[in-house]
């Protein structure tokens, strides 16, 4: 009887409508409602633990747990949600991050209501976007997400909280416009109407509509990975957000683009990405070099962390572009790794600020005595960063390397510049986080900066909430089958796909200096026997 309980429905509408009662709540300085909207954080995360853990068959590359209503007949829109291996592990990041980013809100006071309220919303939100199968209720809730988030901007973030949240929501709203538009192209295309994703995946669209589909959902995407130039909107969004929106944004927020791009991009547009794919691991190798090099001249500690996810982004572009079961894990893997690291990093950064009311690096300096636990899990969060081997940032950023290099699809020259290109950023990544622990931590103050005596270091609830992240850090990069277990039958089941149409278009690119010559399809392999470090079934 449980598993027909619309397991799905209640956790993506359990936190917006448990919102709706926080105005009646009784309530004195925010007490009440800072424990309420942690309650309904644990209890959603709960439910997402349970739900999948006894109702999801990891060896199922197919959706889940599927739940579909009619919601407005004549718009064709229904409410239609579904998960597989590729949004399962996303919608348990989503819970994991937004309960930690409110039990990091301990110290609201200023309208205390309104902010947990749009935490709540927020975090429905984003549980809607990965788990919708109708194209018109994603785009609901692709564009749900964005009012909270400009408002938590905008209140609570800093000087110029009104120029970041602005700067957010025109970026992003006018991203959203594509998304729309490709989906009412998808949607009318061929004798049927319709918004389901699995239908639209399956329309044969002429090869120049699904050329112009798939840029189109670029840019929407492109904007919240995000990709270069499409980027300036989140340095400014991070340096003026809290602590707490940091989280989420860099958390959860960048990673619905990534999984847009596989999800539609992919999916959906097959063709199409086989004629984008080397474009995305071009604009993959300039995110992780400029993001590296911006990252490095910024002074800024949430600045040089912004440009540093807009680094690591582009390894989740290149493993999206690899056409390799490989390399496409390596990127969901990423997705999830960065996830974890940089709501670590952004959380610490925000206990910092709290301190010492600050961000500049050249006022910090010689910290790590006064904030000692700051400083180890501030450490430890950079090391995983920097990809050290051990944790979750090595593992991801390996099987995406090697799945470029193992990548038959690709000439020679085009791998030897990517990975050469992609080499020059994993230098760059610990000089310049290295040297953000130097500035921040080592030395001795020249500015007389005090850290506040009745805050100093971190307090339990502080250091548990950074414990909680660092523990699947580590987790993942000893034993990274703990998270790829999740997904990997759907990434081989996708990489295989494409693979195999390949062959066709090969043809067409017989000179090219991007693409191999030779390449044979592989027959898709049965993705319940297929796990990450199989060999990859490709003849040359």
């Amino acid at each position: 009887m449980s598993s027909q309980l619309p397991w799905l429905t209640t956790i993506i509408l359990l936190p917006l409508l448990a919102s709706l009662a926080i105005p009646v709540l009784p309530d004195k300085e925010g007490r009440t409602i800072r424990w309420y909207a942690l309650g309904v954080g644990l209890l959603d995360l709960a439910l997402i633990v349970f739900c999948f853990w006894t109702h999801y068959n990891l060896d199922n590359s197919g959706f889940q747990l599927s739940e579909t209503y009619a919601w407005i007949p004549q718009l064709e829109l229904n409410w239609s949600v579904a998960v597989d291996g590729l949004s399962m592990p996303l919608i348990a990041l989503t819970g994991f991050v937004n309960t930690l980013a409110i039990l990091a809100s301990w110290n609201v006071t200023k309208k205390p209501r309104l902010f947990y309220a749009l935490m709540l919303v927020l975090y429905s939100a984003q549980l809607g976007v990965f788990a919708a199968q109708d194209l018109l209720l994603f785009f609901l809730m692709w564009e749900l997400e964005l009012v909270p988030v400009y408002l938590l901007i905008s209140i609570w973030g800093g000087q110029k909280r009104l120029y970041a949240a602005t700067k957010f929501i025109l970026y992003t709203a006018l991203g959203s416009v594509f998304i729309l538009a490709a989906a009412l192209a998808m949607a009318f295309y061929g004798g049927n109407v319709t918004f389901d994703m699995t239908e639209l995946s399956h329309k044969n669209y002429p090869i120049f509509l699904e050329l112009l589909l798939y840029a189109g959902f670029i840019i929407a995407y492109g904007v919240k990975l995000p990709i270069f130039p499409l980027h300036t909107w989140l340095p400014d969004a991070h340096s003026e957000a809290s602590a707490p929106v940091s989280m989420i944004l860099a958390g959860v927020l960048l990673k619905m683009g990534g999984y847009g791009l596989i999800r539609m991009n992919i999916e959906m547009l097959p063709n199409a990405h086989l004629y984008f794919a080397p474009v995305l691991a071009i604009l993959g190798v300039v995110n992780i070099v400029y993001g590296a090099l911006s990252a490095f001249a910024q002074t800024n500690l949430k600045r040089r962390l912004a440009y540093s996810s807009i680094s690591h982004m582009g390894f989740v572009l290149i493993g999206i572009a690899s056409l390799t079961e490989l390399g496409l894990n390596g990127a969901v893997l990423q997705m999830i790794s960065h996830g974890l690291i940089a709501a670590m990093l952004f959380f610490l950064t925000g206990i910092t600020y709290e301190r010492t009311h600050t961000l500049m690096m050249e006022k910090l300096g010689g910290i790590a005595e006064s904030m000692p636990k700051v400083f180890a899990l501030f450490t430890a969060g950079a090391m995983a960063s920097l990809a050290l081997p051990g944790m979750s940032g090595f593992a991801g950023e390996l099987s995406i390397f090697l799945g470029i290099t193992t990548s038959n699809v690709y000439s020679s020259n085009f791998k030897v510049v990517v990975v050469g290109l992609a080499a020059v950023g994993l230098i760059l990544t610990p000089i310049y986080l290295l040297n953000l622990l130097r500035q921040v931590f080592y030395g001795k103050n020249s500015f007389g900066l005090v850290i506040e005596d009745y805050q100093g270091d971190a307090k339990p609830r502080e250091v548990a909430i950074a414990v909680c992240l660092l523990i699947p850090i580590v987790g993942i990069g000893v034993y990274p089958k703990l998270a790829t277990r999740t997904y990997d039958v759907k990434t081989v089941e996708v990489a295989s796909q494409v693979r195999e149409i390949f062959p066709i278009f090969a043809q067409q690119q017989q000179g090219s200096v991007l693409y191999s010559g030779g390449y044979v399809a592989p027959k898709i392999p049965d993705p319940t026997q297929q796990a990450l470090f199989s060999s990859l079934d490709v003849n040359t």
